[in-house]
């Protein structure tokens, strides 16, 4: 007889393993407490595979042999309590496709920067005509890739919810960028147990595997106290005493290995400011790791396009710019995207707070802020926190109504930058519709 799956989630990855575990001869159930997306429903409708929307039937899920968690649903939904209680294992969706690929995996987590570091190594690896393929928070599905393609390496940008689900998962190559406070609301609002959650990463690595993360990062460095790896550790940073694998300075970023070192100056990378000096530096190292000829690792660090909806110079209109940073969901995100910014800025943010404290930005805000367009559903935190720091600080419910007074208030000369600091699901289905919604509402202004 064969196993049963029970899915929770019809989203990318729920859908995604679906298709796998129809693929390996699981009975499939899809459930999920909202309505299925008209995408992800022709996918299940063209497998056959058996689902259910806008209810989790609890009597059919607990007859399974595994239940798939998708990545949005907490640990404290009734289904999800029900099935620990009832001892069925539950996995996340990139737990089981790593069950059936033999391919090399490299996977990024951090707080920010996974998305532009894992598509920057994604591009440089294609740079060396390598067998790649792009998954996790990002693109088709892990899943569904390993379902239907034959890649021989994987780069995976991986979320701590992803990561709380692994069992057995493990990367040939991690690479953590940094841990800063983030999702404060999904981990009991204790940064110790968010921190731990991101080291997961590594916890099932061995010595002929490699770590690679920013040995300037706080949180990076209390996480390994606390979760230590047992992979070749590969620090990269800058003024750190015994550091001799990624260095970086005012000048250029140094990828060191097995006595064979690669320079590349700050000015050539694609990727400016600190942060995302970072990023290449990061990127850069797990390319060397994997054999990719310098050229190559030049090449790409110069080339690369980042991500859509990440500081992304969308439009000037009379002089006055126009910073998609809608991916900007924490407030380290957005204290990266103040720092760059050069001219004064009228500011666009919030959505739903994740228990975030905006004291950081506080210097920045004075240093640097025109006005502050407020644009949620409760925006008494930000008026809290930034009323007494800027002349004009406002509110609005709408992203049109933002765009349009953000534009009223901005001079030419200004950045208008949406870096929001919070999640979007108040008034947007995700960060991506936040920011193309950003987009139209540039685009009717003229």
């Amino acid at each position: 007889m064969n196993k049963k799956i029970s899915i929770l989630g019809a989203g990318e990855s729920g859908v995604g393993a679906a298709i796998l575990a129809q693929k390996h001869g699981f009975e499939v159930f899809v459930s999920d407490m909202g309505v299925v997306k008209s995408k992800y429903l022709r996918v299940l409708e063209l497998y056959k595979i058996k689902f259910e929307e806008n209810t989790h039937t609890e009597k059919e899920i607990l007859e399974s042999d595994i239940v798939i968690k998708s990545p949005g649903i907490p640990e404290n939904a009734s289904i999800v309590k029900a099935v620990r209680e009832k001892g069925i294992e539950l996995i996340s969706e990139i737990e089981f496709a790593s069950r059936y690929t033999d391919a090399k995996i490299v996977a990024v987590t951090g707080s920010n920067g996974k998305t532009t570091t894992a598509m920057l190594i994604y591009h440089i690896l294609k740079l060396e005509k390598m067998n790649v393929g792009l998954a996790g928070n990002i693109g088709q599905s892990f899943a569904k890739q390993v379902a239907e393609e034959n890649y021989d390496y994987y780069v995976l940008e991986l979320s701590s919810f992803q990561l709380d689900g692994i069992v057995s998962f493990r990367p040939n190559i991690a690479v953590l960028l940094n841990i800063t406070p983030d999702h404060l609301d999904r981990y009991d609002y204790k940064f110790d147990n968010y921190r731990d959650s991101k080291l997961r990463i590594g916890m099932n690595q061995s010595k002929s595997d490699y770590f690679i993360y920013d040995a300037n990062d706080k949180g990076n460095i209390s996480g390994l106290e606390n979760n230590p790896v047992n992979a070749e550790m590969v620090p990269y940073g800058e003024n750190i005493k015994g550091v001799t694998y990624g260095v970086m300075n005012e000048k250029e970023i140094k990828m060191n290995y097995q006595n064979d070192s690669s320079a590349v100056t700050i000015e050539s990378l694609a990727l400016q400011g600190k942060h995302n000096t970072r990023n290449s530096l990061a990127g850069g190292m797990a390319a060397r790791l994997l054999g990719v000829r310098k050229t190559n690792i030049r090449n790409g660090l110069s080339s690369f396009e980042s991500a859509e909806h990440r500081l992304e110079m969308y439009k000037s209109i009379e002089g006055i710019n126009f910073i998609n940073d809608s991916k900007a969901t924490n407030v380290n995100s957005t204290f990266y995207a103040l720092d760059t910014m050069t001219k004064t800025t009228v500011w666009i943010v919030g959505g739903v707070d994740k228990g975030n404290d905006y004291a950081d930005l506080l210097p920045l805000v004075r240093e640097k802020i025109r006005a502050v367009v407020c644009l949620g559903l409760d925006n008494n935190k930000l008026l809290n926190a930034f009323e007494e720091e800027v002349d004009i600080i406002t509110e609005t419910s709408s992203m049109e109504e933002a765009v349009n007074t953000a534009y009223a208030l901005a001079r030419r000369g200004d950045n208008v930058l949406l870096s929001p600091s919070c999640a979007s699901f108040d008034l947007f289905e995700s960060y991506e519709d936040r920011g193309e919604k950003f987009k139209i509402s540039v685009d009717n202004l003229g």
